[in-house]
């Protein structure tokens, strides 16, 4: 295995992009699935909205709550292990899927097996390797190209999984999406990274303590901003992600023009997420980010108080892709300028962390004040408050490298 990863060190920067691209598409495209599941699984089991909506928000949840753990393991013994750990998982989750019965089955599979298995192998470990292997020039656009591909992956797939369900049923689409997934665990091999202990022996640096760093971290006020407002990315994605095709059938809309709006999200968001990674090379980050949460809420806003059309809906998803991952280069950016790359998958994992645990609160309170209000108008205007504190949060942090603490010297 050693000489496994030192081949692979060997391997040129844009080989290693191009298969975290691949990656990152392929993990985020069978996601965006979960909204054109959504009516084919409750009419087969008669299950109501909640349960659906809890096994998403389970997923997510696990998703951000072991993140760190996986960014953790990634920077200490190398990306390409805990890439092929998560995508065996993942694999499971989405094909054990197709054979989940029961609410409890349905759940371990869709919220603890996925949910785990994308801590592992998404498109934040991915962008995590690429804080080591990438040269630092090239990184901001690496992190805008790798979320581009993610988005990608979701145009891909949203129409796909839509014929899929359509033509031979959800459970076969289940069966193919996990051969699909499997991938991951050779492309893995092309993204691995050094362990930190090398890594720092290299540079004649000691390796600090998990709660060292983590002291560092969360004393430091802008650390915590990120970290706090990139709870409302989450929120806002994943809401739509499980809910928005439901909203657009119940807005008196065909499902093809939720397959399509949604599929534009994913294809315009290549460009947005490009764009954002340009912008990030030459703008402050703080702004290119409080700018994407601000225009989320007034896109939302302007949309839900527009009359339910195929061309409104068409509109709603291209904007929204243009603003969908965008968040990510410079969220990335500016926590690897604040830290290094030495723990930068651990310090992301934390702000994914706070991004799924909005992504969680996004899928369950869709679900639950749906079934409580019998519309989905309460989540979007919580969508648009949260857009506008995050933009709001975001303008003090400060762009630039912590500096680390002196060690005591012994008495």
């Amino acid at each position: 295995m050693k000489n496994a990863t030192a081949a692979v060190r060997r391997i040129p920067p844009e080989i290693a992009i191009i298969a975290g691209c691949l990656i990152a598409m392929i993990t985020w495209g069978p996601r965006s699935a979960a909204g054109a599941l959504q009516l084919p699984v409750l009419q087969t089991y008669g299950w109501s909205t909640e349960t659906y909506a809890f096994a998403f928000a389970l997923q997510n949840l696990l998703w951000g709550l072991f993140q760190p753990v996986a960014g953790a393991f990634a920077d200490r013994i190398g990306t390409m292990r805990v890439l092929a750990t998560g995508g065996l998982l993942y694999t499971l989750g989405v094909g054990l899927m197709a054979f989940s019965t029961t609410p409890v089955a349905f759940t371990f599979t869709v919220g603890v097996l996925v949910g785990l298995g994308l801590s592992g192998c998404s498109l934040n470990l991915v962008v995590a390797g690429f804080g080591k292997i990438v040269p630092p020039q090239m990184r901001a656009l690496a992190f805008g190209l790798v979320t581009a591909s993610a988005s990608f992956g979701q145009f891909l797939f949203s129409p796909v999984s839509g014929a899929l369900i359509d033509t031979y049923g959800w459970q076969t689409a289940c069966m193919v999406f996990a051969v699909l997934v499997a991938l991951i665990v050779p492309l893995g091999w092309f993204v691995a990274s050094q362990p930190l202990s090398e890594v720092n022996k290299a540079k004649g640096e000691d390796t600090k303590s998990v709660w060292a760093t983590l002291r560092e971290a969360f004393a430091h006020r802008s650390y915590v901003l990120v970290v706090v407002g990139f709870f409302t990315c989450g929120f806002q994605l994943q809401f739509i992600t499980v809910h928005f095709q439901r909203y657009i059938v119940e807005s008196g809309l065909s499902p093809q023009v939720g397959y399509w709006a949604f599929a534009l999200v994913g294809l315009f968001n290549v460009f947005g997420s490009i764009a954002s990674g340009w912008m990030c090379g030459w703008a402050p980050r703080r702004y290119v980010l409080a700018s994407i949460y601000f225009s989320r809420a007034l896109l939302t806003l302007i949309f839900i108080l527009l009359p339910p059309s195929p061309i409104n809906a068409y509109v709603f998803g291209a904007l929204s892709g243009l603003l969908w991952l965008s968040t990510l280069p410079p969220t990335s950016a500016m926590v690897n300028q604040m830290f290094g790359s030495g723990n930068f998958g651990m310090l992301y994992g934390f702000a994914f962390c706070s991004h799924q645990i909005g992504g969680f609160l996004g899928v369950l309170l869709g679900g639950v004040l749906r079934e409580a209000f019998g519309s989905y108008d309460a989540s979007w205007y919580l969508s648009i408050f949260f857009g506008v504190a995050s933009a709001l949060i975001t303008l003090p942090i400060v762009e630039k490298a912590v500096e680390p603490k002196p060690t005591p010297a012994p008495a």
